[in-house]
């Protein structure tokens, strides 16, 4: 199960389909060194995995000392 609040950037929660780098590391480019980005279809999976984790109200916020998931996040609103 993904955790999306241990790492410095929730996408990195999930391997990336585009370059396969490990959950937890940067995306890299095709030569091998370090994406300036991350890769748009990493988000879109790592939405994707979020959303059946937590459900579709759910948000993430940041804190000052990392990540949190509000479950009620929009739906609060």
């Amino acid at each position: 199960m993904a955790d999306f609040t241990i790492h410095r950037h929730p996408v990195l929660a999930v391997a990336c389909p585009a370059c396969g780098a490990a959950a937890g590391t940067w995306c890299r480019r095709p030569s091998g060194h370090r994406a300036a980005d991350l890769h748009r279809a990493r988000g879109i999976e790592a939405d994707r995995v979020f959303i059946d984790q937590h459900g579709p109200d759910a948000s993430i916020i940041r804190l000052a000392t990392g990540w949190q998931v509000d479950p009620r996040g929009r739906a609060r609103d």
